[in-house]
């Protein structure tokens, strides 16, 4: 854990004005946005080459299929819109946040950019605000190396492809990346309003919304315990008042649903239509009993992998709102029932999972070494998303 004025010079001076902190950020950030947009260029070229080959339209790939459609569906006609199955079952547009599509629309109408392209262009944006943001967790706890790396593991995450597509997890991303620097630094308020949007964009705000929750719970026992009673709550107003904002985003949406539906759990409704529900891990034993043996064996391996990047993480002693933050995403993306190939991209926003490997990488004797590993990292990640984007099933 690097000493206070290591910490001091990870992030803008606290007298500064806030324009002047911003751009102070940015330019201690240049290095990172530079290594992830160099990770993800990479990615990007190895898709249009390939899907050239392949007589496929690259763009097309990133925003035109699966869930990109429904967002843009959205921005462009509002909530309505009904599939019905073969089999006789139903998917509702309600299972998709409104933030993506709003922001979507936005970009349309104020640029000759269709939906399409509108959600390409919030994506990658919000890749660099979530590159930014992750740099700034990873460098006020542990280094401005730290960071840089971190931001570059981030962008060479295994389905890091999805970061280049019309989807949420850039933007869920960055909002919960803030959130949390947020909450590093005592801003409360901030992190609350930041949560707020998370909770506009995804289902799993919840954890995020349970890392402020937790956090303020242990500071709040924490000065109990050290008999620190007298104007416990108005002391931590501010903190109090953050976590009290956190769940608004996301309970807005199902209170809309609700309202919308005519009944109060209509939005766990629309959820279970689309095979989405709480199982307790129940979905993902079944479908790791159903593969063949080296396949299951494989699987496990990976999991075994998770669960030791998750001890990594508690060793490390990640700061609270950091280690629930990224513990609660990966148990959120393992027990529910939906569709199992979706699980690793529901798990890349946990970016304080890439922690301990980033400050190992950042501690090898030279930059070249960290740069060959990154860089080998990020030409598998390529390859991996261009094959993906190229078969048949979402991501």
């Amino acid at each position: 854990m690097p000493d206070q004025q290591t910490r001091s010079r990870s992030v803008a001076p606290e007298s500064r004005s806030t324009p002047h902190r911003a751009m102070a950020l940015l330019t201690a950030a240049a290095p990172a946005l530079g290594a992830y947009a160099a990770v993800r260029a990479v990615g990007i070229l190895v898709l249009w080459v390939s899907a050239s080959v392949a007589g496929k339209d690259a763009l097309h790939l990133l925003g035109g299929r699966w869930d990109s459609v429904w967002y843009q569906r959205i921005a462009e006609d509002g909530y309505g819109y009904t599939v019905t199955l073969p089999d006789g079952g139903v998917h509702p547009d309600l299972a998709f946040f409104p933030l993506l599509p709003a922001l979507e629309r936005a970009l349309a109408t104020v640029t000759p950019l269709t939906a399409q392209g509108a959600g390409i262009a919030v994506a990658w944006l919000a890749g660099l605000l979530a590159a930014w943001g992750i740099f700034a967790v990873g460098a006020r706890l542990y280094g401005r190396r730290t960071g840089v790396v971190l931001a570059a593991l981030w962008g060479a995450y295994p389905t890091a492809f999805v970061q280049s597509m019309a989807y949420t997890e850039t933007l869920f991303t960055a909002l919960a990346a803030w959130s949390l620097y947020a909450v590093l630094r005592d801003r409360w308020i901030a992190a609350g309003a930041l949560c707020v949007l998370a909770g506009l964009t995804r289902p799993s705000a919840a954890a995020l919304i349970a890392a402020l929750a937790l956090t303020a719970a242990a500071v709040l026992v924490r000065e109990w315990r050290a008999g620190e009673r007298r104007g416990l709550l108005r002391r931590n107003a501010r903190m109090l008042l953050g976590v009290c904002l956190a769940p608004l985003g996301w309970l807005a949406y199902v209170v809309f649903v609700a309202v919308r539906e005519g009944g109060p759990f209509a939005y766990f409704d629309v959820q279970a239509q689309w095979g989405n529900s709480i199982d307790g891990g129940r979905a993902l034993a079944a479908f790791i009993a159903g593969l063949p043996l080296p396949a299951a064996l494989g699987l496990c391996a990976a999991l075994g992998l998770l669960g030791w990047l998750v001890f990594l993480c508690v060793r490390q002693r990640q700061p609270l709102p950091v280690l629930v933050y990224g513990i609660a995403v990966v148990v959120v993306s393992l027990i529910g029932s939906g569709y199992f190939g979706s699980r690793p991209r529901l798990m890349m926003p946990a970016f304080p999972l890439l922690l301990p490997p980033a400050v190992a990488l950042a501690r090898l004797r030279t930059a070249a070494r960290t740069g060959t590993v990154l860089g080998a990292l990020a030409i598998g990640s390529a390859a991996y998303g261009a094959w993906t984007l190229l078969g048949p099933g979402p991501p």
